[in-house]
């Protein structure tokens, strides 16, 4: 509120001079001392809306004028930051007095003070991305976008639009050129080369409309496809450099969001799904191949359309071969392991779900299926087991017992009992076990650095600023060099 207050003040202060009048000749022409005038404009009193009414007025401005939520000029708006990060919680902590930036300041002097402001805080803010900060963040996210079903209509309407103006909306894999086609609408030219900064996936140079790839002979094309399309989204909703974690993973969301709505449109998405529903023969490998993408994708993707479009409720798992949950998205009321901060990054899945016991298999080419009767109910859940740059992790979609009508896979006749999270159904050794070696082991724990970590520093997280700004400079003559 003082904030607001502040700015109001600015603002009554801006008119008055502009009109010419004292304190003195205002306060007479509203019927109030200038004293009292002189703590509005200050911004250390709330004025009755009858007095802003007769200041209005005896300024010839209306009352939305003083009113209106924008500090009036450059100058006010410096000193409306600098008042609001001397009452900020960092500034209390250096023990400096207040300076109050009177007229014969220079605007030079006072635009030096709000930038040292600034980097105090920008640097106190990366100080503070501890990981219990970090994964409050992602704990809030997940809660969010559960709120939404996992569904973000306006980032479908963006990729839409997109579509229809490279003349493309049906179904059907997204090739490379129609990718960078939507480039080039936008302004860019997509380009390969084999010294990416290592500590980034793309580089995006506004300055020159390029956006720099992994060369286009690696492995997985679909990846390529996406690293293109979410450095697209950061341009085209207009990203600002984020300036906390928790801006940071929104934009992350929304530009994966958005890689996905273009490369499984929502209406042949939507045509393919209601068509295998109707049949009973929803599955996320043939909804995979249809598309072309990654299983990671497919399953993602089906959760994004599948309660607002489908009218299921849905789970979603990634998880490491040693149970280990990178990644995991629930409307439908399993039971996720959660730490006390209601994070669920690092979090150790059940032994007996279906995440896990997919590795069970010698064969591992197809989806596994299982029903799993767990404390919150029983789920249905179709897995598959895959590798990558980190080892082996597992991609799980589940749904209610209910549902499982719908997906093939329902046949299965394997199902097992869950009493997670209560320790002894699969955490807690036997008895025997326990009795015998719990004094006579001492095992070293294998960290998980990318969880539990501190948020890497940098204009972007984990990103090596001086490596990016080193290659542009190398590509900006010739970007074929």
């Amino acid at each position: 509120m003082a904030q607001d207050l502040l700015t109001l003040g600015k603002r009554m202060r801006h008119f008055r001079t502009a009109s010419g009048l004292t304190l003195d000749q205002l306060g007479e022409a509203v019927g109030v001392v200038a004293s009292q005038l002189s703590q509005v404009e200050n911004g250390k009193r709330e004025p009755k809306i009858s007095l802003l009414t007769a200041v209005a007025q005896a300024l010839g401005v209306s009352l939305a004028d003083l009113l209106t939520g924008g500090a009036p000029d450059h100058r006010a708006a410096l000193e409306i930051e600098l008042d609001r990060a001397q009452r900020g919680p960092v500034f209390a902590t250096l023990g400096l007095p207040h300076v109050r930036p009177g007229k014969s300041m220079p605007t030079a002097a006072l635009e030096a003070m709000v930038g040292l402001h600034r980097e105090i805080e920008r640097r106190e803010k990366e100080a503070a991305a501890t990981p219990e900060e970090t994964r409050r963040a992602v704990a809030e996210q997940r809660a969010e976008m559960r709120q939404k079903d996992n569904y973000l209509p306006e980032l479908e309407k963006v990729a839409d639009d997109l579509l229809r103006a490279c003349d493309r909306g049906k179904g059907g894999a997204l090739t490379h050129r129609t990718v960078a086609i939507m480039a080039q609408k936008l302004g860019f030219t997509l380009i390969h080369v084999d010294d990416l900064p290592h500590s980034t996936r793309s580089v995006t140079d506004i300055a020159n409309g390029r956006i720099y790839l992994p060369p286009a002979s690696i492995p997985g094309g679909h990846g390529l496809r996406s690293l293109a399309l979410q450095a697209l989204a950061n341009r085209l909703l207009e990203h600002p450099q984020p300036t906390s974690y928790a801006e940071f993973l929104k934009q992350r969301l929304e530009t994966n969001y958005f890689a996905s709505a273009c490369l499984m449109p929502r209406t042949p998405a939507l045509e393919y799904l209601r068509a295998a529903k109707a049949e009973k023969n929803l599955a996320v490998e043939d909804f995979r191949d249809a598309f072309g993408v990654t299983q990671e994708t497919a399953a993602l993707r089906l959760t994004n359309l599948a309660t607002s479009h489908l009218d299921l409720r849905t789970h979603f798992l990634r998880t490491g071969d040693d149970g280990t949950l990178y990644k995991a998205y629930e409307n439908d009321g399993l039971p996720l392991p959660r730490d006390i901060n209601g994070a669920i990054e690092g979090q150790l899945v059940c032994r007996k779900w279906a995440a896990r016991t997919a590795y069970e298999r010698a064969t591992r080419t197809t989806e596994f299926h299982q029903y799993t009767d767990t404390p919150s109910g029983t789920f249905w859940c179709t897995a598959q087991t895959s590798s990558g740059q980190t080892g082996e992790f597992s991609i799980t979609l589940g749904v209610p017992f209910a549902d499982a009508k719908w997906f093939r896979g329902r046949e299965t006749l394997r199902r097992v009992k869950s009493e997670c999270p209560d320790e002894s159904c699969c955490r807690r050794p036997p008895d025997d076990l326990y009795t015998r070696w719990s004094d006579q082991a001492w095992p070293s724990a294998k960290t998980h650095a990318h969880i539990l970590s501190p948020l890497p520093g940098g204009s972007y997280p984990g990103v090596d600023d001086t490596e990016v700004y080193e290659f542009l400079e190398r590509h900006a003559v010739d970007p074929s060099s």
